[in-house]
């Protein structure tokens, strides 16, 4: 590929390549060996009562929820006899050191969490790594923009004057087809604007190779008035 893999550098010209790569890696999520976790917001569920310092640290707190929940570490280790350790790579943080370290300092107080289930997180083991280094992160950026492009109707977009979508567009929308093909192969039903479903048992949110999860506060309201169809 002679650089980076990115969903953003997805064309018409690479695309077969893109396809080739992308199913040989979902060879690894279906065998349980990578699990992937997407999550993102409904821009019409808007939450309530934000502070200040919530406002600013915003990528920090939805970070820290992703990590603590989307994964159901909890369940990781179900005879508990184990000893589990967890290394967290993070793709490089967008932020100050301080802010970052102090970010990473909630994710080890994570282990009061996970403690009683001899699971444990050092803080050797909490580091920021270059993607450039990381095919798995590559190969999961993919998908995430796949899942952007597609949830923000971006695969509708059209040239500027025309009626007609660009090469690229069309190419992209190629692409998330067939991760959606191959996401239906794990779960027919699979819709990707809801949450997966744990289907009666909490575990899965481990078991599972494959999630999305929409996030919203507790205390969030719906205004139709920011929805795709009201604009």
């Amino acid at each position: 590929m002679f650089q980076e893999i990115k969903w953003t550098k997805v064309t018409e010209q690479y695309l077969d390549k893109y396809i080739i790569l992308i199913n040989y890696f979902f060879t690894f999520i279906k065998s349980n060996k990578i699990k992937i976790r997407i999550m993102f917001r409904q821009n019409a569920t808007v939450p309530q009562n934000l502070t200040k310092q919530q406002s600013e640290n915003e990528y920090f707190l939805l970070y820290y929820q992703f990590i603590k929940h989307v994964f159901g570490l909890d369940y990781c280790n179900s005879n508990k006899k184990d000893n589990i350790v967890l290394k967290i790579y993070f793709d490089k943080l967008p932020d100050t050191k301080k802010k970052n370290k102090t970010f990473k300092g909630h994710i080890y107080a994570l282990n009061e969490q996970l403690f009683l289930n001899n699971i444990h997180i050092y803080n050797e083991d909490i580091t920021e790594v270059d993607s450039k280094n990381h095919p798995i992160l590559q190969c999961m950026d993919v998908i995430l923009g796949s899942m952007n492009f597609k949830l923000n109707d971006m695969n509708k977009e059209k040239i500027a004057g025309t009626n007609r979508r660009g090469k690229r567009t069309i190419a992209k929308e190629k692409l998330y087809k067939e991760i959606l093909k191959n996401i239906k192969e794990i779960y027919p039903n699979f819709n990707i604007g809801m949450s997966t479903s744990s289907r009666g048992d909490l575990s899965n949110k481990w078991k599972d190779p494959y999630r999305h999860w929409c996030f919203k506060t507790k205390d969030s309201v719906f205004n139709c008035k920011l929805t795709k169809k009201s604009k």
